[in-house]
């Protein structure tokens, strides 16, 4: 089994929004970036771990946890001209995007981003990193139980 962080602007999509969906399960879709492709195609595995982190917002930081809960399969959104992840590029035959489902676990109190910096057991967490944007980042088993430590204060 393995971690991840995953990135999600609140006005985007929100913790709140995975506690209101259809089985509490949404595909993670929207992802743009080739190295954050490649963790869910070819690392993310069914029952994976996963901090829902929300970002771009006035207090950032981990809102709750989560699971995948499929395999890797095409982004619908890069077929899609109307969607704003369109990719002229993809094709059903060869498609550059792909994404997995995340279910809900539990929503939590939020971990802000200063907490994090603050706990000296997360300082080579990759999101805490200068310069890290990706949206989507691996999590080590040491980070993982730091934090819902952290969470359970």
């Amino acid at each position: 089994m393995a971690y991840w962080l995953m990135k999600s602007e609140p006005s985007e999509f929100s913790i709140d929004d995975l506690v209101k969906a259809k089985n509490q399960t949404v595909p993670w879709f929207g992802v743009r970036n080739y190295l954050a492709r490649n963790y869910m195609r070819d690392y993310m595995a069914v029952g994976d771990d996963v901090l829902f982190y929300h970002s771009s917002c006035p207090e950032p930081g981990i809102a709750g946890l989560a699971k995948v809960s499929s395999t890797p399969y095409p982004d619908e959104t890069q077929f899609d001209k109307k969607s704003k992840y369109f990719d002229a590029k993809a094709t059903r035959e060869q498609p550059r995007w792909m994404l997995v489902d995340v279910r809900l676990e539990r929503k939590t109190r939020l971990l802000s981003l200063a907490e994090m910096r603050a706990a000296t057991s997360l300082e080579t967490m990759v999101i805490l990193q200068r310069g890290n944007r990706l949206s989507i980042t691996p999590v080590t088993a040491a980070e993982w139980k730091s934090v819902v430590k952290l969470l359970g204060k």
